[in-house]
């Protein structure tokens, strides 16, 4: 049986939107892509607030899945 292991790295995600799209952002930085994505934990969530534009910055750490 041929079973690919598991790496965690920590990585931060960007947005003007919301926290849940810094989330998505840094989930794509890290693993272009949400497939080989096992889980992830926010381990901090920050807002600069830019005038009246908000910038939300989380910092995650993903368990991405290696390949077979």
């Amino acid at each position: 049986m041929n079973q690919a292991g598991c790496h965690v790295t920590e990585v931060v995600g960007t947005s003007d939107e919301s926290v849940e799209a810094a989330i998505r952002d840094g989930m794509c930085r890290a693993t272009g892509s949400a497939d080989s994505l096992e889980w992830f934990e926010v381990t901090g969530v920050r807002s600069n607030v830019l005038g009246r534009v908000h910038r939300f910055r989380v910092d995650l750490r993903l368990g991405v899945r290696d390949a077979a």
